[in-house]
């Protein structure tokens, strides 16, 4: 079986890449190109690609079903990035991969004691040498209510570290989800009693910007927002608002709406008309970071191997847990 790798990253993917050729009976096509209309080609030829979390419109869809690709893997948890109605109107499998979820779970915990105790304001200041107290003054997360949407995965074992902080912990989810570790309540409820937020879904039509004004008007004042999971579940213009307006105490955020395509690039000599971004990032309240709370060692081994195994899987017509269509 061929596949073509697109995006593979030379300093981590490569090595784990090549292992893989030699563990599975697949040849792999692996370039560092990402999907585009002058590299689509290299797919020629080959019974399915591997993609990471960069834009796979129907127009490249329609272009890999032409060349005869059968069915298309992304490298991440999240699938919001490949156009998935041109996809199943054109019979092309689509996949996604898993990974140890405390990779994102370590992360996520990480962000929430960032953004309470001031770190990103702390550290610019230790920078040039001033160590003042002032304007730095934190919170404790053991004295906190975490509120927990989506107790999935990575969810649950957020809510597992938690545990050991001794905060209250609230989720909102789908009914009949066993999670010892927290209260499930009712979106509203979790709104209007939770000091942390931290959103754990995936991003579908149904729940997209599901943190949107009305959602931070029910939030307590100076409640802290995190989002390890995706950008457009929450409603940037109205999150701006509800910082600048001190609504929100902080935010921690690894996920913005419109990234593809600046996440994981080297864009220093680019201007950015990202203007959501350079507001947020110019915040002293915001831990900022580019979607890197998957990015761990065993993380990268587990994305790649998924991939290769669900194509194999899926052409073989045998079982695969990483089905999406």
């Amino acid at each position: 079986m061929k596949i073509c790798v697109f995006g593979q990253r030379p300093y981590d993917e490569q090595a784990v890449f090549s292992e893989l050729a030699g563990k599975y009976p697949v040849e792999l096509v692996s370039t560092a190109l990402q999907p585009s209309p002058e590299t689509l080609s290299l797919a020629e030829g080959c019974d399915g690609v591997s993609i990471v979390s960069v834009p796979m419109p129907g127009a490249y869809i329609r272009k890999l079903h032409d060349m005869g690709v059968k069915m298309i893997s992304t490298r991440t948890i999240g699938y919001d990035h490949v156009d998935l109605h041109t996809a199943k109107e054109l019979g092309i499998h689509v996949s996604n991969a898993s990974y140890s979820p405390y990779c994102v779970a370590e992360y996520t915990l990480m962000l929430m004691l960032m953004t309470l105790r001031n770190m990103k304001r702390i550290i610019q200041r230790a920078d040039i040498h001033d160590f003042s107290l002032e304007g730095t003054l934190g919170r404790n997360l053991s004295n906190c209510t975490v509120g927990i949407i989506g107790p999935g995965k990575i969810g649950q074992a957020v809510m597992k570290l938690l545990t050991g902080f001794g905060c209250e912990i609230l989720f909102y989810g789908r009914s009949g989800v066993a999670c010892p570790s927290g209260q499930q309540v009712s979106l509203n409820e979790l709104l209007e009693r939770s000091d942390v937020i931290s959103l754990h879904v995936p991003l579908t039509d149904s729940n997209h910007h599901m943190l949107d004004r009305e959602a931070f008007g029910k939030m307590k004042d100076g409640a802290v927002l995190i989002n390890t999971a995706r950008g457009g579940l929450i409603d940037t213009e109205a999150l701006i608002e509800a910082l600048e307006s001190g609504k929100l105490g902080g935010a921690g955020l690894d996920v913005l709406e419109q990234e593809g395509g600046l996440y994981h690039f080297d864009k220093k000599n680019t201007q950015i008309a990202h203007r959501h971004m350079s507001i947020l990032k110019d915040m002293p309240n915001v831990v900022f970071s580019p979607h890197m709370a998957f990015y761990a060692r065993e993380a990268v081994g587990d994305m790649a191997e998924c991939s290769i195994r669900s194509i194999l899987l899926e052409l073989e017509g045998k079982e695969n847990p990483w089905h999406i269509i």
